[in-house]
């Protein structure tokens, strides 16, 4: 597969220069055209309409780091001792299910909803450097530690047919590839690709209808594209480098919205990019894959 010149000519436009300290949990909803994202350091939940209009911003009361829509009609996200249901008509936060509540120096970070409903999430070292990090799986009903030993955690995302999921080892540099069961169980955890070139560590990902992986890069002022094989076969250039999360939508679903952040950044360097934190959209060739529902079991 060659590289595709197509992507070449995107130029990501800003939507919401909202300055998220950390921006991240990108999530698109389709049933009412609108952009779900957060600000895990500045604890805060951010929502507007397809075109950025229509904007709200809810405080949270701990570092939130990823909503997905429930099949209750809720919103569930994610606080460091669990997950938690949000009501946006109140702004207030019912708690779901306790996870590491007792893992007073780690939080979660990234999560993906497949397409049998069960939501996958990670769990991080919140001072970046121990690797208390771990992979889980709640199906609505359990929780369930499926893999660990990672500082950051991100982007669990699966392929088009189900099969692979693949998460990332941002520090590590690596994403790695697993085979996915229809009942959740995983196997074969294999190395899918490995950020030696372009400078950054991958972080949130997306899969497109292709079956390729568009990976966030933190620090890399971009988003690289892969097949199936794990062969770069495309970018998209940021004006600001800490690239953190992508989601397909708009009704074709070839409507990329993009988190970024201003974390980490000199005021040096903030003033060198004026764009750091805000939420991007920029147009695909292919679409991508629709957002799932967490299926919830009372």
């Amino acid at each position: 597969m060659s590289i595709d010149d197509k992507l070449e000519g995107i130029t990501p436009v800003p939507l919401w220069e909202v300055g998220a300290i950390l921006g991240e949990g990108v999530l698109w909803d389709a049933p009412n055209r609108r952009v779900w994202f957060v600000d895990i350091k500045g604890r805060r939940l951010h929502r507007c309409a397809h075109d950025g209009a229509d904007r709200r911003s809810w405080d949270a009361p701990g570092q939130v780091s990823f909503i997905v829509p429930a099949s209750d009609g809720s919103m569930v996200c994610s606080l460091e001792d669990g997950m938690y249901r949000f009501d946006d008509a109140t702004g207030e936060f019912h708690p779901l299910a306790k996870v590491e509540a007792d893992d007073t120096g780690n939080r979660f970070n990234d999560g993906y909803v497949d397409a049998a409903g069960r939501l996958w999430f990670g769990s991080m070292d919140d001072g970046e450097s121990a690797p208390t990090g771990a992979l889980y799986r709640y199906d609505g009903r359990h929780v369930a530690r499926m893999d660990d030993g990672y500082i950051i955690t991100n982007g669990p995302a699966a392929s088009p047919d189900g099969r692979t999921l693949y998460h990332t080892d941002t520090l590590g540099k690596k994403v790695y590839a697993f085979d996915l069961a229809a009942d959740g169980a995983l196997a074969n955890k294999r190395l899918f690709v490995e950020l030696n070139e372009g400078g950054g560590h991958p972080d949130g990902m997306a899969v497109d209808a292709d079956g390729c992986v568009w990976i966030a890069t933190f620090g890399g002022w971009r988003i690289d594209r892969y097949d199936a094989g794990g062969n770069k076969v495309g970018e998209v250039r940021f004006p600001c480098s800490n690239i953190t999360k992508l989601a397909f939508g708009g009704g074709d679903l070839r409507t990329a919205y993009v988190t970024t952040a201003r974390k980490g950044l000199s005021e040096e360097k903030l003033a060198q990019q004026p764009l750091a934190g805000a939420l991007f959209t920029f147009r695909a060739e292919t679409p991508g894959l629709p957002q799932h529902v967490l299926r919830i079991e009372e």
